[in-house]
């Protein structure tokens, strides 16, 4: 989202917010450094110790022994070299035990426990975690591997929840194309073929076949810009608009559309004096026209009532859009937001969008510097806040 436009202002707050990240960021990097640094501390190198031991101490043994041997020989004689050396031989043996035991405990079979769960992952087993037995640098490999482990099977849940998804609305799109298009097929055929005889019947099926038309434009207007989305190929063409003058149009168009539904909708302005917005109008409406649809989608047969309510705090416009339906439960309140995430999962009666709506107007609205959320109650209804910075 590099491409949008920040004034001065704004610019600042964002700066001082990454800033503030970073150095938090920072902070616990260099306490885990710390923390790192004070296990190592308190543990032996266990690599450095077996070096030190090949390197340095087995070749000074055998030179002190030497030495040791030739006085021996020359004070006190040949049988007590002879239990020299078996005591020697005995002392040797015994710390090259107590060494390989270490070496196969704290080094050799942790190792094999990575090579083993290194094994696990190339299998694609995720699930795999190496249990941690030491302290020293291996234990922070074994750490740092079961994080990665972690990450990698979050990864692939995510993947999996994806594809599932995409397949799921490929199905939906599928189905939503057909279902306009049979209709409209039905409709052109009676009127060729006579059935309909009267003009009031031809200008209803007419009415018809237009609704249709206009749902599917819909549906690839979405999908094409959910897919530009995507891959972060959205131009926006911002200026600044009375926001005023700007609601008024879009409540009149929807005052028409909700109406011919049957639709009770109602428009409160409460801002008292004329505030400018920098926005792209076309990608603000679609934000809107996708909250709206998503609350005819999901709500009632009858006595569904939607209303939008335009308010202004500090340097923020809201727009509240409410409706009377039956509400969001709490546990799905977090992911609605989310892409490809669908409330129910069955098909339901008015399908006004993709169910790719919301996650458009979350990514349009914070394009422009804003912020969208929701709140709701089971049987009383949906509200979403949409707040957009005051241009300055």
């Amino acid at each position: 989202m590099s491409i949008f436009k920040k004034n001065k202002s704004e610019f600042n707050k964002e700066w001082y917010k990454k800033h503030h990240e970073w150095h938090e960021l920072h902070h616990k990097n260099h306490e885990h450094l710390h923390q790192t640094h004070k296990i190592r501390r308190k543990h032996r190198n266990e690599f450095k110790l077996c070096h030190r031991y090949l390197i340095w101490l087995r070749p000074m043994a055998f030179f002190i022994n030497i030495f040791i041997i030739y006085l021996i020989f020359k004070v006190v004689g040949i049988k007590s070299i002879t239990i020299f050396f078996a005591a020697i031989f005995t002392a040797k043996e015994i710390a090259h035990l107590y060494i390989y035991w270490r070496l196969e405990k704290r080094i050799i079979k942790p190792i094999e426990s990575l090579k083993t769960g290194v094994g696990q992952i190339a299998k694609g087993n995720y699930q795999i975690r190496i249990k941690k037995e030491v302290y020293n640098e291996i234990g922070i490999l074994i750490d740092e591997f079961n994080e990665m482990v972690e990450k990698l099977e979050q990864g692939e849940k995510l993947k999996k929840e994806y594809e599932e998804n995409r397949k799921t609305l490929i199905a939906n799109i599928s189905h939503d194309l057909k279902t306009p298009i049979t209709s409209i097929n039905g409709y052109v055929e009676a009127i060729l073929d006579g059935v309909a005889d009267s003009p009031d019947t031809i200008n209803r099926y007419l009415k018809t076949i237009h609704s249709n038309i206009d749902y599917i434009n819909r549906l690839i207007d979405d999908l094409f810009l959910f897919s530009k989305l995507d891959m972060q190929k959205v131009d926006f063409k911002f200026e600044r608009v009375k926001i005023k003058p700007f609601m008024q149009d879009i409540v009149e168009e929807f005052t028409f559309v909700l109406g011919e539904k049957n639709i009770n909708f109602s428009f409160i302005d409460r801002i008292e004096k004329e505030l400018e917005v920098n926005i792209d109008g076309k990608r603000i409406y679609q934000t809107i026209r996708n909250i709206i649809g998503n609350a005819v989608k999901y709500g009632h047969e009858e006595n569904l009532a939607i209303s939008i309510e335009l308010e202004d705090e500090a340097d923020l416009v809201r727009i509240n859009i409410s409706d009377n339906g039956p509400g969001i439960a709490e546990d799905k309140l977090p992911f609605v937001f989310d892409r490809f995430y669908r409330i129910d999962t069955e098909r339901t009666k008015d399908l006004m969008s993709t169910g790719l709506g919301l996650a458009i107007a979350k990514e349009m609205v914070e394009a422009h510097g804003g912020r969208i959320s929701v709140w709701s109650s089971l049987s009383k209804g949906s509200t979403f806040r949409v707040e957009l910075p005051v241009a300055i």
